[in-house]
């Protein structure tokens, strides 16, 4: 997901052979992105083991997965500083460093174990988006820059569709679970280095006014903008059916409460993140295209909603499979306030907006999730009416949109036919 970060202006002093390099960092910090994705869904498909390494129950282990979000969003406001301060070569690194000793703690059988390495997963996983843009401000043309980022966070939603969809196949034929967190651990470790050695060195960038000073300021001009706040809770509840209702609890209502197999339910939570991947760039070319923001940002909405209560009245008319793809697809309007909020705030502070923008949003999912997992995690445990349970869970995800519904409502238009963009 997006962060704060300052697109550089090109350098007439950059070589070609450095371009390159950042390039190459680039691609590397793609493969990161999928990564800190996959690291977010692959634990709905080994929550019962998660469990049992931990000492506790499934709602246990929703209330540690969630904490991911804690630390993703307030680190979301520190990435982007760090990188035009300290540079590449410094800061993504460390950030790796914090995803990989994030998932090696998962491994051991520990309850504080699993808190710290989910709340480290979260910490160096926001440094991923805010990485791969630097990066590629730095080595790519101008032109390609809105390409690139589009690249960038479709690859890594496909990280999260793998998390599921690949690893949960691979678990059912015998693969342990331990050896996913071994790979996404030893992965970042090795980009890590490897960024390292080929990553440019900048030199810290000093501030008038001092390093605390300039990372402050920004922030206060879009924290006093009401709008501000609107974009950040509209995505953040768009966001919060994926990261918390399918990334987490997907596969667990599919299979308990709809009576799936745990292959079926893997594929089907799956599709959620699929939708998105396929919604996002779909959703946001026609935003552009059309040349406004509200009307697809509405439609997007308004399909989730749609697809919900397809599935509680008329369950009978699609399958499942077709029902969560559409409504992942949908909530690929998700990413429009990310537009939005760059275009009601200055110039200069765009950067910035984008950061505290992936703050709210994570936010949000960090206060919903925990309340999500104490009202429908039990049901698992003492099960009276399975679909009941099941239909119960999506009304609470239609509230939330309703309230975006209604807050999106309320936001400017910010398209090019209003000359805002």
């Amino acid at each position: 997901m997006k962060a704060s970060v300052s697109i550089p202006a090109r350098s007439s002093t950059e070589s070609t052979t450095e371009q390159n390099r950042y390039v190459v960092a680039w691609l590397l910090c793609l493969i990161f992105y999928s990564l800190e994705y996959a690291s977010r869904s692959s634990p709905s498909v080994m929550v019962p083991e998660l469990a049992k390494e931990f000492g506790t129950t499934s709602v246990g282990v929703a209330v540690i997965l969630g904490t991911y979000y804690y630390t993703y969003s307030i680190m979301s406001l520190v990435a982007g500083a760090s990188l035009d301060w300290l540079g590449a070569k410094r800061a993504l690194p460390a950030g790796l460093l914090l995803f990989a000793c994030g998932c090696l703690l998962f491994l051991l059988p520990s309850l504080g174990a699993g808190y710290t390495g989910r709340l480290l997963q979260g910490a160096g996983s926001a440094f991923a988006f805010t990485g791969a843009v630097y990066l590629a401000a730095h080595g790519l043309p101008a032109r390609w820059l809105s390409t690139a980022i589009g690249t960038t966070q479709c690859l890594g939603m496909a990280g999260g569709f793998a998390g599921t969809f690949v690893i949960g196949p691979l678990l059912e034929r015998g693969m342990s679970w331990q050896s996913v967190w071994l790979f996404l651990g030893f992965s970042g470790l090795l980009i890590g280095v490897v960024l390292f050695v080929s990553t440019p060195a900048v030199k810290a960038q000093a501030t008038a006014g001092g390093v605390l000073c300039s990372f402050i300021s920004p922030y206060r001009v879009v924290f006093r903008n009401s709008q501000s706040y609107l974009c950040g809770i509209i995505s953040g509840l768009l966001f919060a059916p994926t990261t918390i209702g399918a990334m987490t609890w997907g596969v667990s209502f599919f299979q308990k409460d709809r009576g799936l197999t745990y292959h079926n339910a893997v594929t089907t939570a799956s599709l959620i993140t699929m939708g998105w991947v396929v919604g996002c760039p779909v959703l946001g070319w026609f935003s552009d295209r059309l040349g406004r923001r509200k009307p697809v940002l509405l439609i997007g909405i308004i399909a989730m909603i749609c697809m919900m209560l397809q599935m509680i009245f008329l369950p009978a008319i699609l399958p499942v499979s077709i029902s969560c793809f559409l409504f992942g697809f949908g909530s690929g309007a998700a990413m429009i306030p990310y537009s939005i909020i760059k275009e009601v705030n200055p110039d200069e502070v765009k950067g910035s907006a984008t950061g505290a923008m992936n703050f709210m949003t994570f936010g949000v999912s960090a206060l919903i999730g925990p309340v999500f997992g104490k009202l429908f995690g039990p049901g698992f445990l003492h099960p009276t009416n399975p679909l009941q349970h099941f239909q119960t869970s999506l009304w609470f995800w239609i509230g939330g949109s309703l309230i975006a519904l209604l807050a999106a409502i309320t936001l400017p238009e910010t398209g090019k036919t209003h000359g805002r963009m």
